[in-house]
């Protein structure tokens, strides 16, 4: 055996190895959700022939031709019976582009297709796309709502880092063939992290917004924001209110966003956003939910104080450290919820929990008191509870 065939066949064992790794349960103490041993995707997942040119005459030494460097901000759906992930992957040269994974079980073998996604562009091309959104429509297409990042031609020539971020929408029937329609157009400068309302609000399309002033800092704008749109094919929002703001000393202080479409329940919407706050080592992301109204979708019911979920252990490392992320979640037949969060912009995890749980987390957790005394009471309340009981 020739040292290219011996190599290849080295690359092949070990990346299949790393898909076919099974995933243990690890539950948590705090009886919400379980989080898993293992990412469910990486950059090593990508799949060899996107990285490697098999051919010995042009690549004799069998090196690694396109890098991956990271899989991570996965949207999420079930499709054809299957656990599907549109993930952004981050290649070497810092683009993001998006690639279809799947899984028989949702939290391991995750497979990707044999091709990355392609994203029609529009007259004025993205350079960066990232950060899909998955929605099944009741009005029988699957949407993909994402981040369409280009460079800020208000820019000074020195200045490579000034960049306008606007919801790009595309939309398909089998997430292989994805039509572009125009950008989401709204009253604030940019948009990031924008969700489309998985039905119609009297009769128009309803989407979760996310206003900002700057590329990185929202400035006078972001929290939640809430707005409806006549069409998709060139979707325009007249008017944005805001669903639920950023909050002083609390760990969506600096910026929050909605991750994937709200789950209904009989109770309300169910909602899963990013918290953001400052620290002395940087931001830090974390992830936390709240309930909407059924009916109408602006009126917060219920909001648990503090996150839902936080970084631990490795997952605090990465490209961006201290950082989980999520824009996907599937709900299963049975109730089971599957929650699919990035951690540092490096990797896919996989939490489950069920719908009971994460309605009775929502429903029965104290909200924030946005005071350190509030805090205590809420303390000495359960503990004069559990008093009662042993008494």
């Amino acid at each position: 055996m020739t040292d290219f065939n011996k190599r290849q066949k080295e690359l092949e064992a070990a990346h299949e190895a790393l898909i076919t790794l099974s995933n243990k349960e690890i539950p948590s103490s705090n009886g919400i959700f379980s989080r898993y041993q293992n990412p469910i995707l990486t950059g090593d997942h990508a799949p060899l022939n996107w990285r490697y040119d098999f051919n010995p005459e042009t690549n004799p030494y069998l090196l690694e031709r396109f890098g991956i460097n990271a899989a991570f901000n996965a949207g999420a759906m079930k499709f054809n019976g299957k656990y599907v992930l549109a993930v952004r992957v981050e290649g070497l040269d810092r683009k993001s582009f998006f690639a279809i994974a799947e899984s028989e079980n949702g939290i391991d073998n995750f497979r990707f297709w044999d091709k990355p996604v392609v994203i029609p562009e529009t007259a004025e091309p993205d350079t960066n796309v990232y950060d899909m959104r998955l929605t099944a429509h009741e009005d029988g297409w699957i949407y993909g709502l994402f981040c369409a990042e280009r460079k800020d031609p208000e820019a000074p020539a020195f200045d490579q880092t000034m960049a306008v971020a606007q919801c790009g929408i595309v939309r398909t029937k089998d997430l292989v063939s994805w039509e572009r329609l125009a950008d989401l157009k709204t009253p604030s400068p940019q948009q990031r992290n924008v969700v489309l309302h998985p039905e119609f609000v009297n009769g128009k399309y309803a989407f979760y917004t996310r206003p900002q002033d700057g590329f990185i800092e929202s400035g006078t704008g972001g929290g939640i924001g809430f707005g409806l749109s006549d069409t998709i094919e060139n979707a325009v929002i007249d008017k944005e209110s805001i669903v639920d703001n950023k909050q002083y000393h609390t760990v969506y202080e600096a910026k929050n966003g909605l991750g994937p479409e709200p789950l209904k329940t009989e109770h309300g919407w169910l909602h899963l956003a990013h918290g953001v706050r400052n620290t002395a080592a940087g931001l830090r992301y974390v992830l936390y939910l709240f309930m909407t109204d059924l009916e109408d979708l602006t009126k917060v019911l219920y909001k648990p104080g503090g996150y839902f979920l936080a970084p631990m252990g490795e997952e605090r490392i990465g490209d961006v450290s201290n950082v989980v992320f999520s824009n996907g979640w599937i709900r299963d037949e049975d109730d089971k919820v599957f929650i699919y969060y990035a951690s540092s912009d490096t990797r896919m995890h996989v939490a489950t929990s069920t719908i009971s749980k994460l309605l009775d987390y929502v429903m029965n957790t104290p909200a924030d008191g946005l005071r350190s005394a509030a805090s205590v009471q809420s303390i000495i309340k359960i503990v004069d509870n559990n008093k009662a009981l042993a008494d």
